[in-house]
């Protein structure tokens, strides 16, 4: 007896799926699946069964992979604590000096001038005028002990010294119930977080790592330090900083990683 022809698959695409796109799509993919929510359950086959999507699309493919980036951040703000202290550290486990990382190789990065840096504010904020290292130094100064992860999958303990955020939020006059606080960088860098991590109580604008100055390779004369965010999250050489509720992306989040990024 002959078997009956095997019938055609619903879930099986009609063409065989080009692996470039995997290959195109895998950044997206790992930073949808940082905080693991979705561990063990994404891949293209997933994707497939779940919205029926063509994966031979790269249209298709982008799409949800950024639809489900998108509800990745979203229910990691829900999930985020704003008075939950992240694990600190002894002095003894503080690496020296801090581990470099940028989008360049640290040969390409240019010195900033200390002596005519100013850190430019704008947005919803009441006392616009633009600060000097100085006056940035003169500010009450606090000091944690942290944890710094990197997407990339590498960490280290550091110290981190500066001015509490959401001090120095309060003192401009800053619209806290705004949505978003960017910041623009010397070396074009550019990035942004949510106003609930700018106030928490371990988001440093950093100026010393050690207790000694930032030196060139490492952000200074100001850098983002906050305890609740992978590394990408943490901008170096700082030069602006805007409150706004108007989304601004990011660097590497305009390149498909996950904007929330929390740890």
């Amino acid at each position: 007896m002959s078997l009956p022809p095997r019938s055609p698959s619903l879930f099986r695409p009609a063409r065989a799926i080009d692996q470039s796109v995997l290959a195109e799509n895998r950044a997206l993919l790992r930073a949808i699946d940082r905080r693991k929510i979705l561990r063990g359950g994404l891949s293209l086959g997933a994707l497939t069964m779940l919205t029926g999507c063509d994966v031979t699309r790269r249209d298709s493919v982008q799409s949800v992979l950024k639809a489900v980036s998108a509800w990745n951040d979203r229910a990691q703000a829900l999930m985020f604590r704003p008075n939950h202290l992240a694990p600190t550290f002894s002095p003894d486990k503080v690496v020296k000096p801090p581990r470099f990382n940028a989008y360049y190789d640290v040969e390409d990065m240019v010195p900033v001038d200390g002596e005519t840096w100013k850190l430019e504010l704008a947005g919803l904020i009441a006392d616009k005028r633009p600060w000097t290292l100085r006056q940035i130094y003169e500010l009450p100064e606090q000091e944690i002990i942290v944890r710094h992860i990197c997407v990339e999958g590498w960490d280290y303990i550091g110290q981190w010294s500066g001015v509490s955020l959401r001090q120095f939020l309060e003192r401009i006059g800053a619209d806290l119930t705004a949505r978003y606080v960017a910041f623009r960088c010397a070396d074009d860098y550019y990035g942004s977080i949510d106003m609930p991590s700018a106030l928490h109580p371990q988001t440093l604008l950093a100026t010393k790592y050690a207790r000694e100055p930032l030196a060139d390779p490492f952000g200074f004369p100001l850098r983002l330090r906050t305890a609740v965010k992978l590394g990408f999250k943490n901008p170096k050489w700082i030069t602006a900083m805007e409150v706004t509720n108007t989304y601004r992306g990011g660097y590497w989040e305009d390149r498909g990683f996950n904007w929330f990024s929390g740890i």
